[in-house]
């Protein structure tokens, strides 16, 4: 009964997708949907594109292992990321009706930077796309009991994504954000309230996490581990601002005003939402012990789908899994979404300049396909977590994109000469100390990187003078 449901429901949910994507008649339209979205969609599109497999899996895991200093990257880079985000796009580039976060750069710098910048961010996504293909086989491997193994779930997830994904564009992933986000909040509030009666209340969830030190926030040591707590809060924090999915969801707003606040009110959601598979995931672990160290010893990422296949009845069975499903369904729709948006405007674009608007969506989709394919043989081959995956897909963006980003936005000096520098001191010295050194490095690799960056930023653009006339100055 529970895969028949589950099925029901992923079919429901393709069908409303190609429904919508009736309306998708340009390029525009698929990329950004044509700029008319109000506040509640907006809201729900910011959630739901946050709300995946890390937050529901990785989150939970992490903080089982960790506790809460373990997941400072996310939810709380993560909710403050989309304030931010919010705040600099809905007033600085909202105005400017832009498709992608690669215009930018090319108005405010040169096309050089532009491609640079947009193969940075497409990289990101391999990360973050791949952590939802993995949390989809995950998925399907644990409802059938292991018949259909994890990677075949990959290949079934990725395909199932892809089918209205591919059609529909933004304007289908916002109807079925918002459809989605409903589904993820009712599902985890009852399975919430069916798990207090288990543990007795919330008091002796939080009680007990408190006394294994779960709740501590801040670390405890030298000053070597408050930079790998800083770097971890501000590689999701800052180095997501300059995700397309990010931009693509506030500027495809009605208006400014209504960007500002969908950002903001979409990320106070996601934030308390994040705290409650963290919540019942630690509830397992007073309800059955064994159970969870059993489970641990194998994957502590498996642990809450199993436990809820085990321990919970159907009703609750189906309202996890299809709230967990929706989450990771609009988040891997609009992670292979933005890629494939930015790839054909900011460089196929660039080898064939007179390309029709109705080529434009057939590049835009035929790219979603391929990348989507790209994704699931990362995905396949990784070894990372779920929140490994998501955690290390912002650091290329923290070091090489969000520098020329914030100050091309805030600085009117800021140059070409600068940003290029910026981007190749940032990069480069981020990868030597990943590859030379890996973690073993005194300071985390992608503070060095910032650092430099921003030290590349200054010096290119004090010392190296370049023509700032007809440059798009904010």
């Amino acid at each position: 009964m529970l895969i028949i449901f589950v099925t029901l429901y992923i079919f429901l949910s393709v069908a409303i997708g190609l429904f919508v994507s009736r309306k998708v008649k340009t390029s525009r339209d698929f990329a950004m949907a044509n700029r008319s979205l109000p506040l509640p969609i907006v809201i729900a599109s910011v959630f739901a594109t946050w709300f995946g497999a890390e937050a529901v899996f990785g989150i939970s895991a992490t903080f089982v292992d960790e506790g809460l200093n373990g997941v400072v990257a996310d939810p709380f880079g993560a909710s403050l990321c989309l304030i931010i985000a919010g705040i600099i796009f809905s007033k600085y580039l909202y105005k400017l009706n832009m498709i992608t976060l690669g215009d930018f750069y090319r108005k405010r710098y040169n096309k050089t930077i532009e491609i640079i910048t947009t193969v940075i961010i497409m990289i990101s996504y391999l990360g973050w796309v791949a952590a939802q293909i993995t949390a989809i086989g995950l998925i399907l491997s644990a409802l059938t009991n292991g018949q259909i193994s994890e990677s075949l779930g990959m290949i079934l997830g990725t395909l199932i994504i892809i089918s209205y994904t591919s059609i529909g564009g933004m304007l289908s992933i916002a109807i079925l954000d918002f459809v989605q986000m409903l589904v993820i909040i009712i599902g985890l509030i009852i399975i919430s309230y069916y798990v207090v009666g288990l543990t007795g209340g919330i008091t002796p969830v939080i009680n007990a996490a408190n006394n294994a030190g779960k709740l501590d926030f801040f670390p405890k040591g030298d000053i070597f581990l408050w930079l790998s707590f800083l770097a971890s809060f501000i590689t999701m924090m800052l180095g997501s601002i300059t995700q397309q999915d990010v931009y693509q969801r506030i500027t495809s707003a009605k208006s400014a005003k209504i960007a500002l606040w969908g950002s903001i009110f979409g990320g106070l959601i996601y934030f308390i939402f994040a705290f409650i598979p963290m919540f019942i995931a630690y509830s397992a672990i007073l309800i059955h012990p064994d159970f969870t160290v059993n489970i641990s010893e194998i994957n502590t990422q498996s642990m809450l789908p199993t436990f809820i296949i085990q321990y919970t009845p159907l009703f609750a069975q189906i309202l996890f899994f299809g709230a967990v499903l929706s989450a990771i369904m609009s988040t891997s729709s609009a992670t292979i979404l933005a890629p494939s948006v930015l790839f054909v405007e900011n460089i196929l674009k660039g080898f064939i300049p007179q390309m029709t608007d109705k080529k434009t969506l057939l590049f835009m989709r035929l790219t979603l396909v391929v990348f989507s394919f790209i994704v699931l043989i990362y995905a396949l081959n990784s070894e990372l977590s779920i929140f490994g995956m998501v955690e290390s897909a912002y650091k290329v963006t923290l070091v090489g994109a969000f520098t020329p980003l914030i100050f091309g936005i805030f600085w009117k000096k800021s140059n070409d000469m600068g940003a290029f520098m910026s981007i190749i001191g940032g990069v480069g010295s981020w990868l030597v100390i990943e590859l030379l050194y890996g973690d073993e490095f005194i300071i985390p690799s992608q503070l060095v990187g910032l650092a430099i960056s921003i030290s590349g930023m200054l010096i290119g653009s004090i010392f190296f003078k370049t023509n700032l006339k007809n440059k798009l100055i904010i």
